[in-house]
């Protein structure tokens, strides 16, 4: 793991918020905010190679530089690249990069905590066996989760603000396609990278 911004101290309570980040939103840091009510730290987390996508619009390079810039006046979070892109991958790194005694929770939306749940259909024990190692914080995103009863002490939902549906890095995309503001959805910190990186070709 390679952190490109480190807040201080050595967190108990680790959140790790992955993402694509394509770009950064202010849904993102809402959302780890949010988190911060249950842990002392979000690690917001970019993959260098994803699961189920590949880079396409900002490189690995430009998102990184945005994903930093976005946090680095935030409180509590910290930015980091990981060379796995699942979740059992990215916390093996955390737990070496923050050490042992760090207690690992996800925090993600009800899309993708679902998705987490049904990846390796093969082993149906695997979702169970994931949160042995890490938990998960889940906000809702157009519905709730609702987790196996089973595992329920090992997932819990966070609260965030309200109005956050319609931010989305697609929509933030599809707007500078457009010609229509968009820079009231990202954090004032990278609207000039963000100008710069998605501009469209002239």
């Amino acid at each position: 793991m390679q952190f490109l911004w480190r807040c201080p101290g050595q967190p108990v309570r680790l959140g790790i918020l992955p993402g694509s980040f394509n770009p950064p939103t202010k849904a993102h840091l809402a959302l780890a905010q949010a988190a911060l009510a249950e842990v002392d730290e979000v690690a917001l987390v970019l993959p260098r190679a994803f699961p189920h996508k590949r880079y396409v619009g900002a490189n690995f390079t430009q998102r990184a530089t945005m994903l930093r810039a976005a946090v680095a006046s935030c409180p509590g979070l910290s930015a980091a690249a990981s060379d796995g892109g699942l979740f059992v991958e990215i916390a093996q790194e955390c737990r070496a990069a923050y050490g042992a005694g760090a207690q690992l929770t996800f925090v993600c939306g009800r899309d993708a905590a679902e998705r987490i749940e049904s990846w390796d259909n093969a082993d149906p024990h695997a979702f169970d066996r994931m949160l042995e190692v890490f938990q998960l914080l889940v906000a809702s995103r157009e519905g709730s989760y609702r987790p196996p009863p089973h595992l329920g002490h090992a997932i819990r939902a966070l609260g965030v603000p309200t109005g956050l549906s319609g931010i989305s890095a697609s929509e933030v995309r599809r707007r500078v396609r457009a010609g229509l503001d968009w820079e009231h959805l990202v954090p004032a910190t990278i609207v000039p990278l963000v100008r710069e990186i998605y501009r469209p070709p002239a």
